[in-house]
């Protein structure tokens, strides 16, 4: 899949004076991630599952 066909989207806690940032997908088997000041660079990808537990994480701290 493309970056162009997925849909991405920022953390509702992000500002919009354009700081640091992440902006994340959902494809079918994995969660994109990239840097929201430059989407022309690569994403990386992790598995749904991994993803999970890395929220569940966050959200405990």
């Amino acid at each position: 899949m493309s970056t162009s066909e997925l849909a991405w989207f920022k953390s509702s806690y992000s500002g919009t004076q354009g700081d640091d940032c992440v902006e994340v997908a959902a494809a079918e088997q994995v969660v994109c991630v990239r840097d929201s000041k430059d989407v022309t660079r690569p994403h990386f990808a992790v598995g749904r599952a991994e993803w999970l537990r890395f929220v569940g994480f966050v959200a405990e701290a």
